[in-house]
């Protein structure tokens, strides 16, 4: 089991914890990490796109020349999708974007990225994240206090002062351990976990 030091929010050592190798010491699987990014982003796709082919643009009735004896190419519909105005090629049309994946790929997607943080030492524990109040200031405090610029906190439960005081920093997002993806993780350069959260973290997902 891997050993990491327990910070306080004022950066200072309170400690240290134990790592669940079956959750942060996998063999990381790049695969697994790859399609659990791609479903993340296919699903938050809207799929809201939509253009007129041919059949549905407006006029097009009557043929716009005759066939014969103009001196112009022929042309049967002003709806062509060569003319201006007409219709589009193979038009975009809603749809859904969203697939679903294995249960078992996403746990290894999760725990493999969860593996490359703790080996990139990119991992950090707080014994706690709590705030009295609702203050932005604070929580800039706390994120200067760990050197952290883009960063992922994640809580075992929902905190309110610390969801809305984290808001508004650029780089920093909250997450409960029911919400915790592979992209959020991907997408910051440090992993910030309370001690809660890791319990939960491998009581669910040993």
């Amino acid at each position: 089991m891997a050993s990491v030091a327990v910070l306080n929010m004022k950066g200072e050592k309170a400690g240290s914890i134990e790592l669940d190798d079956a959750i942060f010491g996998v063999e990381v699987n790049k695969h697994a990490v790859h399609m659990a990014v791609v479903q993340h982003l296919a699903n938050r796709r809207q799929g809201t796109k939509s253009t007129k082919t041919r059949a549905e643009v407006r006029g097009g009735g009557a043929k716009p020349w005759r066939q014969k004896g103009t001196g112009r190419a022929r042309h049967g519909s002003s709806n062509s999708p060569i003319w201006t105005g007409g219709g589009v090629v193979f038009a975009p049309k809603p749809r859904d974007f969203s697939f679903k994946l294995n249960k078992k790929l996403k746990r290894l997607a999760l725990k493999s990225v969860l593996t490359d943080k703790v080996q990139n030492e990119k991992l950090i524990v707080l014994d706690s994240l709590a705030l009295s109040e609702i203050k932005t200031k604070a929580m800039v405090g706390v994120c200067k206090n760990l050197d952290l610029e883009k960063a992922l906190f994640v809580m075992d439960g929902s905190n309110e002062n610390v969801v809305k005081s984290a808001r508004n920093i650029p780089g920093v997002k909250t997450a409960g351990v029911n919400t915790i993806n592979v992209y959020d993780i991907l997408n910051h350069d440090c992993l910030v976990i309370t001690k809660d959260a890791i319990a939960k973290i491998q009581e669910v997902y040993a």
